[in-house]
């Protein structure tokens, strides 16, 4: 099969070089792809959202099978406008994709069926949110933009200052766009965080091998959030008991609420997790997978993956059985300095070869994220710039790995965290 991967980011340099592992992948070609991508992929400069310019291209190259990776493209309908015009997709429709691209919608999904979550009120009036706020008089409290924002619309506001500061940056200066018109204020919730993602066609849901995302931007889980600055898989809080719970808690219930509302989800279901003492509790769902979990969760599978993506689109994941390697996977991101808020681009990237990898480490990956390519150099072109990831027998032996690789690394101004990993050990 030729396949087409839309998106530029680390996530997407995973999901290609996992597709490159089939023996049923012919041509791979990525969209816009990154400088790393290019490595593994055939790139070409047509925009994420170009709906006509997707086309265009699927139509050129015959491609037989499109992968929609990131969030906007997937609300936007990218899936729908592919499969009208008879390419088969990985990914929902845009109806299913709200689950991720309306807050209110998925927290109103939650409520209507019985789906564990922080209590909440909606609002579209900034005022009426800080009344509410003052009120409860309950801290922190999880201010949340109703709409897309790259990962980055929420914010725990630690006092009434911090409250109304989040909402006028997200209601009145409009920081997160028209995705901050309406938000979610909702009750803080305590315990470790677990990502699960999940294949679904709608009718059988897998879930994938559980995961630890680390979203503050300094060491100590301080500073701002981000995108994600490093993962971990498995998630050592997430036990057997715990996912049986989910299971059958949350995980099967969604799915069966997407499809009492019309909204069947064909893809990859994101459940963010709190596993609080009163039990599982939803964060929030996206419509893709994340990033950088995919980074350690893809490397610990077992089944070929085109099988897989290729039985979600004809809706009969049932037929497999998906295994997963037992051994541990940790991803340490390296960041432009500034990041999440302004750095520099055009840096150049020293400490690796001509494939965009880590030279003598071959149990490294270098997953490229905001990287281009000129004259056989890399150089930065993003926030979060690379994902060094390797597998262990132990997770203490994967994280020692990828950090081993982080230090031959280089760029002006790279930051990364210095504990992925490390609370749980």
């Amino acid at each position: 099969m030729d396949i087409l991967v839309i998106g530029s980011g680390g996530r997407e340099h995973a999901i290609v070089r996992k597709l490159r592992e089939s023996p049923k992948t012919g041509k791979l070609y990525c969209v816009p792809g990154n400088g790393g991508i290019a490595c593994d992929a055939e790139c070409a400069p047509v925009g994420a959202m170009d709906k006509e310019g997707v086309l265009a291209f699927a139509k050129e190259h015959k491609v037989d099978f499109v992968f929609v990776a990131p969030d906007d493209p997937l609300a936007a309908g990218m899936a729908d406008f592919l499969e009208a015009a008879g390419f088969p997709c990985f990914g929902p429709n845009a109806k299913a994709a709200e689950i991720e691209s309306s807050k209110v919608f998925s927290k109103n999904l939650m409520k209507k069926y019985g789906i564990p979550t922080a209590e909440y009120e909606v609002f579209s009036d900034q005022g009426a949110a800080l009344s509410y706020i003052r009120e409860r008089g309950k801290y922190p409290v999880v201010i949340k933009a109703d709409g897309l924002a790259l990962g980055k619309g929420v914010i725990i506001a630690q006092n009434e200052g911090e409250a109304g500061a989040a909402l006028r940056s997200m209601m009145e200066d409009k920081v997160f766009g028209e995705s901050g018109s309406r938000v979610v204020v909702e009750e803080f919730l305590t315990g470790p965080e677990a990502t699960v993602l999940a294949f679904t066609d709608g009718k059988t849901l897998y879930p994938m091998a559980s995961s630890m995302d680390h979203k503050q931007a300094c060491d100590g889980d301080k500073g701002p959030n981000t995108g994600g600055m490093g993962t971990v898989s498995p998630n050592p809080a997430y036990t057997e008991e715990m996912a049986k719970r989910c299971m059958e808690e949350i995980f099967l219930p969604t799915v069966k609420a997407m499809n009492a509302q019309g909204r069947k989800f064909k893809g990859c279901l994101y459940f963010g997790l709190m596993l609080t003492p009163d039990g599982p509790k939803v964060i929030e769902y996206n419509c893709r997978f994340g990033d950088p979990e995919t980074q350690v969760v893809l490397p610990r599978l077992q089944t070929d993956f085109v099988d897989i993506i290729t039985a979600v689109a004809e809706e009969r994941l049932g037929d497999l059985e998906i295994k997963w390697s037992d051994k541990a996977c940790a991803c340490v991101v390296m960041a432009s300095g500034g990041y999440p808020g302004s750095y520099r681009k055009g840096l150049e990237i020293a400490g690796l070869d001509e494939k965009g990898q880590v030279p003598g480490m071959p149990e490294v990956t270098v997953y490229h994220a905001g990287t281009k390519r000129e004259d056989g150099k890399f150089y930065t072109n993003g926030g979060r710039v690379l994902g060094l990831t390797a597998l262990g027998d132990t997770l203490e032996e994967a994280l020692d790995t990828a950090y081993g690789a982080v230090e031959k690394v280089r760029f002006d101004g790279a930051m990364y965290r210095r504990d992925i990993g490390r609370r749980k050990l």
